[in-house]
């Protein structure tokens, strides 16, 4: 009775599986591939990949044994205990409680499964039970499994001890992996480089950055050679720590070993360098990656950017522009990096030049680029091209944001208000469009957030909740800096 609730159970689950893919009217189940994300900075992948790929390759052939499964579920002449006895049918069933979110009845179903044959007690089924309860984080069951498998006298494998060893790692369990280590010894195999990855992983992810170089070294004394990835692993360990000392020792070990960084270990320790503003070793690092298949995010070519700028290298912005408009990133960010190169240098022709190439490539105009120029003007104090941008900016089609106003009123401050365009906005309505920030934040960075801008964060903050959380537009905003203005000069009188 216990056996038939349970796969009966499984039964009803299935069905709900099927209507709910039934629905679009297509044929998903068939073509959806189901595979566990991977981390982007996880040298273990490269061990996985022929795993993963085969995964995807009998994925195809998976989805139409469960649709079968479910057909003949569906067929009340069917017995459900009979249908379980089949081996194929057994692991799509537990395929479809790891995708369910159901894993912690895996051990459950598999050792009913087993019991009804003692030809399915084998090292082969428990390794593959061992190593997905593993990769799901039951360790308790892992252990349990493998515990039960010595009992029958079947001999545990390596991938077996290697999947507990890093289950117990992923969870922070040192002791119970180290545990394992030695027990590996014990029933004399031997441990190889991918064994201690997930030590090493572990660690770096609990933030125990002693406990990483001691594996390495602990890897050495028990006769394993640390591997290419297992360098590039701890290499990027003590990048993410900001260890760079340890980053660049590990980096000059692997070098001699002539091995080969990953790409994901080049952008790590470019990173490392970028956090640091270490600009002789970011640039180094930085021509390793471009010499590789590496392509960047732009969140770190953002803060590659901020290092240019607070070392006034401004000419290196047009050149980080270059590559990215060369690379898969071909996003504003190119053009907001080339204008602010010639912005920040305050050349004109610089300025147009790059906006002469925006016109031939069709770059659509927005707020970011015409506050670099305006903001550039400004800083030159000329004021002729600052009036004519600001006349041309509704013929753009770009909508002025809370920069835009803030520079308008700072060059009001020396002798721009003569031109009478704050009032032509008011006219137009402009000031009373509710407040929008759509400048790029690299702007700021560079130029700085102006004097109406800091008025406008020290009167915001000295409101109380419930008045900010009002829709404000610009001309209650200047309202609100001319009365905290009014108040700071009758305290100061």
């Amino acid at each position: 009775m216990l056996i038939m609730e349970n796969v009966l159970t499984l039964q009803n689950n299935f069905i709900t599986l099927w209507i709910w893919k039934d629905v679009s009217k297509s044929n998903t189940l068939s073509k959806t591939i189901f595979t566990k994300p991977s981390s982007h900075l996880c040298p273990l992948a490269a061990h996985n990949s022929t795993r993963h790929k085969t995964l995807l390759v009998e994925s195809y052939h998976e989805h139409q044994k469960l649709r079968a499964l479910l057909a003949q579920l569906n067929n009340k002449a069917s017995c459900p205990l009979h249908m379980l006895q089949n081996k194929d049918h057994f692991w799509a069933v537990i395929r479809f409680l790891r995708l369910s979110s159901r894993s912690s009845e895996i051990l459950q179903v598999f050792n009913l499964w087993k019991g009804i044959e003692n030809s399915r007690i084998n090292e082969c089924d428990y390794e593959k039970i061992i190593v997905l309860l593993s990769e799901e984080g039951l360790m308790e069951d892992a252990s349990s499994a493998l515990i039960e498998m010595k009992r029958f006298g079947l001999r545990p494998s390596l991938q077996i001890y290697n999947s507990i060893i890093h289950g117990y790692s992923g969870n922070g369990k040192f002791n119970d992996a180290l545990f394992y280590l030695n027990q590996i010894k014990q029933v004399k195999l031997t441990p190889e480089s991918y064994t201690y990855d997930g030590l090493i992983q572990g660690y770096g992810k609990y933030k125990m950055y002693d406990e990483v170089g001691m594996s390495l070294k602990k890897m050495e004394m028990d006769g394993c050679s640390p591997d290419q990835a297992t360098y590039n692993l701890v290499i990027q360990q003590f990048a993410l720590a900001g260890l760079l000392t340890r980053m660049e020792s590990s980096y000059q070990s692997m070098r001699s070993k002539k091995m080969i960084l990953q790409s994901s270990t080049l952008i790590a320790m470019l990173e490392a360098y970028v956090n640091y503003g270490i600009v002789i070793k970011m640039e180094k690092a930085f021509k390793r990656v471009l010499n590789s298949n590496a392509h960047l995010k732009e969140d770190l070519v953002r803060k590659i950017a901020v290092v240019y700028i607070e070392n006034l290298m401004f000419s290196r912005l047009n050149d980080l522009g270059i590559y990215l408009s060369s690379s898969r990133l071909k996003t504003d960010i190119v053009w907001c990096l080339r204008l602010l190169s010639s912005a920040c240098s305050l050349s004109v022709k610089g300025m147009d030049y790059v906006v002469k190439e925006m016109e031939e490539a069709k770059v659509s105009w927005n707020a970011t680029f015409v506050n670099i120029m305006l903001l550039a003007y400004l800083k030159m104090k000329d004021l002729a091209r600052l009036r004519i941008l600001l006349g041309e900016i509704t013929n753009c089609l770009v909508k002025p944001d809370i920069v835009t106003v803030g520079i308008l009123l700072d060059a009001n401050e020396i002798g721009f208000y003569r031109t009478g365009t704050l009032e032509t906005w008011r006219k137009m309505g402009i000031l009373y469009r509710c407040v929008e920030m759509n400048t790029d934040a690299l702007v700021l960075t560079a130029f700085g957030k102006g004097r109406f801008l800091a008025k406008c964060e020290e009167a915001y903050s000295s409101l109380d909740r419930n008045a900010r959380e009002k829709k404000w537009t610009y001309s209650n905003i200047m309202d609100l800096v001319a009365k905290n203005n009014g108040k700071q000069a009758d305290e100061e009188s």
